[in-house]
């Protein structure tokens, strides 16, 4: 498990966006989103760094929390 914060995370459709990102990339992972922290935890990644691409491809920028 590993947590981000997305500072530019800041509705319902970014999270969306996010979670949908994270499951196209690794089908595995899952994408926890708080929305008031702008927070992101991945559980059960088998390639993390693949997932922290697809969400960068996506329009956000993850930075370790």
């Amino acid at each position: 498990m590993s947590t981000y914060k997305v500072e530019d995370m800041s509705c319902g459709h970014c999270v969306s966006t996010i979670e949908t990102a994270v499951s196209k990339a690794d089908p595995s992972a899952q994408a926890t989103c708080d929305l008031s922290s702008k927070t992101v935890e991945i559980t059960g990644a088998k390639d993390e760094a693949a997932v922290v691409q697809a969400v960068r491809e996506a329009g956000y920028e993850p930075s370790p929390a």
